[in-house]
């Protein structure tokens, strides 16, 4: 049975720790690749997307930063670890912020940038 992994609520978002989490560059390049998919995504895809080229340990760390931020969901299926922006509640909570950092999001149909 799948299992969302712990995340803040949408109230205790912190400001300060996303753009912190924001700030590392690898982070920012994990993220930018999984807001411009779109669907959630498996993390071990995700990361072969970005080609940021860091050991298993640090991409983990990345993962967990991004997440206890607020910025993802993790939800594990098995040996799978799905993850996704969580947009509808940071757009809630700092509307425009994701999409001033990291750039418009491509939707179904629209060309790739890639």
């Amino acid at each position: 049975m799948p299992r969302t992994l712990p995340e803040p609520s949408v109230d205790s978002f912190d400001l300060t720790v996303i753009l912190s989490a924001l700030a590392d560059p690898g982070r920012r390049t994990l993220m930018g690749a999984l807001y411009r998919s779109v669907e959630p995504i498996d993390c071990a895809i995700l990361v072969e997307r970005a080609g940021l080229g860091l050991s298993n340990p640090t991409i983990s760390h990345h993962y967990r930063v991004l997440r206890e931020a607020g910025l993802t969901r993790t939800v594990v299926e098995g040996r799978k670890r799905v993850v996704r922006v969580r947009r509808d509640e940071m757009e809630t909570r700092f509307p425009g912020l994701l999409e001033a950092i990291l750039g418009t999001p491509e939707r179904a149909g629209a060309p790739s940038s890639v």
